[in-house]
């Protein structure tokens, strides 16, 4: 077996057996909407090869999914419409399922007697619901691949981490051997049915009758735009990374993280980029760390621990901690409503959640300080918890990523991070708050910047 053939296997594990169908190899894509640096892709094609089979991507649109708003369809569907032309060059067919896949999947392969299904990895709750409940229903082998990280992780640790320090030496051993350079999808060279590579073109269309935002238009979406955001980043503005990274008032972030969420860009593809830029080691190392060994860890939080999203979730020591401290006076308390709308006492705040709203995504230094704010400003932890996901959720273009709720996790119930000095309400988790930002960086200037004079006027009484 050759490297290539070596790098695909290695990405993939079997979910259920079965019996193979005459028609194509399926690919249900899901988390990874790219077809370049595609590990799920690329096991399909092999697998379509060896056996002289057609090749067909299926990807299922839910119109309700959780958190997700008109703002985050807009966007993935414009990255689909790319990829279906791309595919098509590829003489690889494209099909859009409007219903859930465990629903519809079982059905659609038994019509076109597919030959075997792969899906790519994806840690949350809903995707491995599905999964399971697919295996249960499929005749045919099902397949997963994990395209998302660069060390699949089932196969970097077995357990939930405690921290980066613990998972860092894991990825530094076998790093070498996963960091490579991605193969090239071929033009396949099999022939699907005609009925197998026609999309339906009222999936687009219907679609784009969502409303749309400002936030529509911050970013470009697709594969094409997504690389060129990552060849920019790595010519313009990694060099300084370290130094900016943390200072709100300098595009000092890649600000390519709706890009990794919807596997528009492959995370592998721009490690080994940034890996072998002639940029110093330095300034190679802070992004290196979040991108792998801080987002895999994200995935490994999800994969292992099933209440990544709740109270539950919180490490021994910080559940004590903060249950200890439920009935600490709350000098604010704010509803959802008030913070959804940015009204609350504290201008930076403020300014925080309209720039959330306004661009789709927040600076990620501030991101920790809007969560813990949430937590000091509502009744208890678990409505803390519930207020940040969801105001994340629903106006994050990144939102309802592993990312995203082990953020929150951090920021509000200690996960990864160690106990601190105790304070009323916080109790032992980490203490964020205006006067240590001003610390940080200028924080007028970044409120400035903003503009929220145009937003409604804050609280000035305690509730």
């Amino acid at each position: 077996m050759n490297r290539r053939n070596i790098d695909i296997v290695r990405r993939a594990r079997i979910l259920s057996e079965g019996q193979r169908g005459k028609g194509p190899v399926v690919y249900w894509m899901s988390r990874d909407q790219r077809i370049f640096d595609n590990w799920a892709l690329l096991w399909a094609q092999q697998e379509a090869i060896i056996h002289q089979k057609g090749l067909l991507v299926v990807f299922c649109l839910i119109p309700d999914y959780p958190g997700a708003t008109s703002c985050h369809y807009s966007f993935m569907l414009k990255g689909l419409e790319e990829l279906r032309e791309k595919l098509n060059q590829f003489n690889i067919g494209f099909r859009i399922l409007e219903q859930s896949p465990e629903i519809i999947l079982p059905i659609f392969l038994r019509q076109i007697d597919a030959h075997l299904l792969v899906s790519d990895f994806d840690p949350l709750r809903i995707k491995r619901r599905w999964k399971k409940q697919l295996a249960a229903n499929l005749t045919i082998p099902f397949h997963e691949v994990d395209t998302h990280n660069i060390l699949p992780a089932w196969i970097i640790s077995d357990k939930k981490e405690y921290g980066a320090y613990t998972l860092r030496p894991k990825i530094k051993r076998v790093l070498v051997d996963y960091l490579t350079d991605i193969p090239n999808l071929q033009h396949h060279p099999v022939d699907g049915d005609k009925d197998s590579i026609v999309v339906t073109q009222s999936c687009f269309t219907k679609n784009r009758t969502y409303q749309t935002t400002a936030m529509d238009n911050q970013i470009q979406a697709g594969e094409s735009a997504a690389m060129l955001a990552a060849t920019h980043f790595l010519n313009h503005k990694l060099k300084n990374y370290h130094d900016a990274r943390n200072n709100p008032c300098i595009d000092g972030q890649s600000g390519l993280s709706p890009y990794l969420h919807f596997g528009q860009l492959s995370p592998q593809r721009l490690a080994w980029m940034v890996s072998r830029s002639e940029l110093p080691a330095d300034a190679k190392e802070a992004f290196l760390e979040e991108l792998i060994v801080r987002r895999e860890l994200a995935d490994n939080f999800c994969y292992y621990e099933p209440a990544y999203d709740q109270f539950e979730g919180f490490p021994e020591w910080a559940r004590k901690s903060l249950d200890q401290h439920r009935i600490d006076k709350r000098e604010y308390v704010y509803s959802l409503a008030d913070l959804e709308k940015g009204t609350t006492h504290e201008s930076l705040w403020n300014a925080c959640q309209h720039d959330l709203i306004q661009r789709g995504k927040l600076h990620g230094f501030l991101r920790m300080y809007w969560a813990k704010k949430i937590l000091e400003w509502t009744p208890d932890p678990e409505t803390a918890l519930d207020y940040a996901i969801t105001l994340n959720d629903r106006y994050s273009l990144d939102g309802r990523d592993p990312n995203g709720y082990t953020g929150i996790a951090w920021s509000i119930g200690g996960v990864h991070d160690r106990a601190w000095s105790e304070r009323p309400v916080f109790g032992k988790i980490r203490y964020m708050n205006e006067r240590g930002c001003r610390r940080k960086f200028d924080v007028d200037c970044y409120i400035k910047s903003v503009q929220c004079k145009n937003a409604p006027e804050p609280h000035n009484q305690s509730r």
